[in-house]
């Protein structure tokens, strides 16, 4: 067997291998999934009346899809509507989502749907960062998303994060082709700034979220159980890649938060 074959070269791309089972995952004890509706499973309803009427099922989250695949605990901080700002102000105080019991080896982020596409927050930039006291932190998309990041690197320092581009609707014109791009922009931003730290680019690498990709994995405006099944199945084999081209990194992850000072 050649080793180098089956650990993938440089020419390959994230999406290569769509892992079955869970790839070099299991390797972390635990994941956190912090995201918005698209990370809380959520379904959305047509009412008699014409309106819609939107409920989490986070059994359909791709967090827990992720969490029968690999057998991994896997935690879904996400509620439908989320941005950046509201997590940071209120929602995982609210919840009780920093709290130590609760740190993970892994969080994988997916913010910005809400705070860039469907309102008018400002991206900001990494200057927008206090690293002596994110409460200092501007309120900015890049701002609150990394003050996620620090509080969650409070309680577990070594934790390895990856951060979640928007993918491309090409069908949906170019203002939100150009809002995709820059919330792209921010988590390259983040993930260069961060230790730890890696990009999950759906942008670049998954398939064209168009008309023809809807109607399989979408229902209304959200997506189907298939749908979350299969962005779970993209993120098990984005990070089984990430993993495979970034072994020195993954190396400790078996002696994260365990004091080895004795």
């Amino acid at each position: 067997m050649d080793i180098k074959k089956f650990m993938g070269d440089e020419n390959e791309r994230p999406l290569d291998r769509m892992i079955e089972g869970g790839g070099f995952l299991p390797i972390l004890k635990s994941i956190a999934c912090v995201g918005d509706s698209l990370a809380s499973g959520e379904q959305q309803i047509k009412k008699a009346d014409g309106t819609n009427a939107y409920f989490d099922f986070y059994e359909y989250s791709w967090g827990k899809f992720i969490e029968k695949q690999v057998g991994i605990p896997t935690s879904v901080f996400a509620q439908g509507g989320m941005t950046a700002r509201a997590y940071r102000n209120e929602f995982a105080n609210k919840r009780g989502f920093w709290k130590r019991e609760l740190a993970a080896n892994a969080y994988i982020i997916a913010l910005g749907v809400n705070d860039i596409l469907n309102s008018d927050t400002p991206i900001g930039d990494i200057t927008d960062i206090c690293p002596e006291d994110p409460k200092k932190n501007a309120d900015t998309f890049i701002g609150n998303y990394a003050y996620i990041i620090q509080r969650y690197k409070v309680i577990q320092p070594e934790a390895k994060f990856f951060l979640v581009t928007i993918p491309r609707q090409t069908d949906r014109g170019e203002a939100r082709a150009e809002k995709t791009r820059a919330q792209r922009d921010a988590i390259y931003k983040l993930a260069e700034y961060f230790d730890n730290a890696y990009v999950i680019d759906l942008y670049e690498y998954a398939p064209d979220f168009d008309a023809s990709f809807r109607e399989l994995f979408f229902l209304n405006g959200h997506m189907s159980p298939a749908g979350y099944l299969m962005i779970a199945r993209f993120f098990v084999s984005y990070i089984d890649y990430i993993i495979r081209h970034n072994m020195s990194d993954f190396k400790n992850v078996g002696l994260m938060g365990v004091d080895t000072d004795i």
